[in-house]
């Protein structure tokens, strides 16, 4: 038996600032549209930390630094691999925001988030961003069969 399985790896980062806002970005994907996080794949001999950087620039126009880890996504893709997003957070950026084909970026206030049509899953997403107790939004085939989800703490 094997102990290693197709893996994908990505990445998303919440870019804040002190004053009570987020930037986010409005995805165009048909399979995965709505407002979320910059982020995405993780090149091949590529870090965890030079992904989500580069990510963050190329979607948003931002130069981050020091992302912390804040979290993990994972589930099974359709394909049967294991598919992880690394979440990370920083308020430390320079540059100025601009757009990217991913999607329109802009900042909002942290507490009008729930006016905005999510992406699927991101609201339960954005609570591993924010609460230090959690660190995992982690799907699972239940008795069913059915997809479901949880949110596990540390």
């Amino acid at each position: 038996m094997t102990r290693s399985e197709p893996t994908i790896f990505t990445n998303m980062c919440m870019v804040y600032d002190d004053k009570g806002n987020i930037l986010v970005q409005d995805r165009k994907s048909k399979d995965w549209p709505g407002i979320t996080f910059p982020g995405g794949h993780v090149e091949k001999n590529e870090s965890f930390v030079e992904s989500v950087t580069r990510e963050v620039l190329e979607e948003t126009g931002l130069t981050i630094k020091f992302p912390e880890l804040c979290g993990i996504k994972q589930f099974q893709d359709k394909n049967g691999a294991r598919y992880i997003v690394l979440l990370y957070k920083t308020k430390h950026y320079s540059g100025a925001i601009q757009s990217s084909e991913e999607g329109e970026v802009f900042w909002i206030k942290r507490k009008e988030l729930l006016k905005y049509p999510f992406a699927n899953d991101f609201e339960e997403m954005v609570e591993v961003f924010e609460n230090d107790r959690l660190s995992e939004f982690y799907y699972f085939e239940d008795e069913e069969k059915e997809w479901a989800f949880k949110l596990l703490e540390l």
